[in-house]
């Protein structure tokens, strides 16, 4: 294999960051309403989903019992989904393919995207993501990874000439460096795959991120980003039980898991 090309086959996903609750501020409304209350759960996303429910009843001052974890069930149960649109993460997912996230995109409602640039970014050292499917047949495995070279090999040449006849051209050699790399790297990217690896940031809420694993969880979404979506489900239970533990991940032969739960769309 040559070295400027590297093959992965599972996502990474990081949580960089999400809400914190401010307890003084939140006290302040209830003392300003003759109330008292404090969720028994310490985990922001869950804090602030029980307190954008309550207020719509204003039922601090006699919650029902079972805490934040019977309360959010009930918002489950219930389909009062709006409330968790209320609790928001930033999630960095790598080790994902072109086209995974062509299909990732397509969820627009309550996410938003900041993706890298093939037009700044060079990929002349680039990771490539391998189906499953083809990484488990050596014969398939020894095809796909020579188009890949292929396609990568043409890329870096591509991008040697432009960059050569940008310098060139009496047209565009005075532009910036910077200006002359883009250039040559937008039109060089057009022989890049879609398995080309990419890195993308992601902002979304509860109830976009629900509506996500339930829709690319299924045995009928494609095999890559159900993978992403079982890590997605994984992440957020450790993330916020009393928002995800409903799911269930129910393995596939593929090696993936189907994403379940007894509360669809939320």
């Amino acid at each position: 294999m040559s070295e400027s090309v590297r093959v992965i086959t599972r996502p990474g996903v990081y949580v960089v960051g999400q809400q914190s609750v401010r307890p003084a501020e939140l006290d302040r409304f209830l003392a300003d309403h003759g109330v008292s209350w404090a969720s028994d759960s310490t985990i922001a996303a869950e804090v602030l989903t029980e307190t954008a429910g309550r207020v719509c009843y204003m039922s601090f001052a006699k919650p029902r019992p079972g805490g934040n974890a019977a309360y959010l069930g009930h918002i489950k149960e219930s389909g009062h989904g709006s409330v968790l649109e209320h609790a928001v993460w930033n999630l960095l997912i790598t080790g994902v393919s072109r086209s995974l996230t062509h299909e990732l995109v397509r969820h627009r409602a309550g996410m938003g995207y900041s993706q890298l640039s093939q037009r700044y970014v060079d990929e002349s050292v680039a990771e490539y993501v391998e189906p499953t499917i083809i990484a488990a047949d050596p014969e398939l495995h020894k095809l796909w990874l020579e188009t890949v070279q292929l396609a990568h090999a043409g890329y870096v040449k591509l991008a040697d000439a432009l960059a050569k006849k940008i310098a060139a051209d009496p047209d565009t050699k005075d532009l910036p460096a910077t200006d002359r790399r883009k250039a040559a790297r937008q039109a060089a990217r057009s022989v890049l795959p879609n398995a080309t690896e990419t890195k993308i940031f992601v902002t979304a809420n509860g109830r976009a991120l629900r509506h996500f694993l339930e829709q690319r969880g299924s045995r009928h979404a494609e095999p890559e980003i159900r993978l992403l979506a079982n890590e997605v489900c994984k992440t957020l239970q450790r993330e916020a039980p009393n928002l995800f533990g409903d799911y269930r991940l129910e393995p596939l032969p593929d090696g993936t898991a189907e994403v379940t739960t007894e509360y669809r769309k939320v």
